[in-house]
């Protein structure tokens, strides 16, 4: 089974792979609406063979759904239309997580802004392999 990895911004698309053991970064998708965003991540999906998607939830830290969460429901839901098959994972403070990571690795500022969404894509991605797997 392949996985895909997402966290949804607002302006960009963070994404990981995995064949179900290791997540790895794949790409960052920039967009303009959900439309333009769908079209380039069906291109991905086809181009991967991907069967299950994963979907950062971005939960406030007191557990409730604000607007960013809202809006990736709404993304799931439009995904679950084209047939694809999407889990939610709770992504609280995967960015700030994979911030800190490049900022151990001593990436620069310009470097850790290209590569912190599809990082981010990452840790979701093994969360979500590291509690199936448990």
């Amino acid at each position: 089974m392949k996985y895909l990895g997402l966290d949804l911004g607002t302006k960009t698309l963070g994404l990981a792979i995995s064949n179900g053991t290791i997540a790895t970064a794949l790409k960052t998708i920039r967009f303009d609406d959900l439309n333009d965003l769908i079209v380039k991540l069906e291109k991905v999906i086809a181009e991967e063979k991907v069967d299950l998607l994963v979907l950062g939830l971005p939960k406030n830290m007191n557990n409730t759904i604000g607007p960013r969460a809202e809006a990736t429901i709404e993304f799931k839901e439009k995904l679950e239309k084209l047939n694809y098959k999407v889990v939610l994972q709770d992504e609280r403070l995967s960015t700030v997580s994979a911030h800190n990571y490049m900022i151990e690795a001593d990436l620069s500022r310009k470097k850790r802004k290209e590569k912190v969404d599809s990082l981010a894509a990452t840790i979701i991605l093994q969360a979500y392999l590291d509690k199936k797997g448990n």
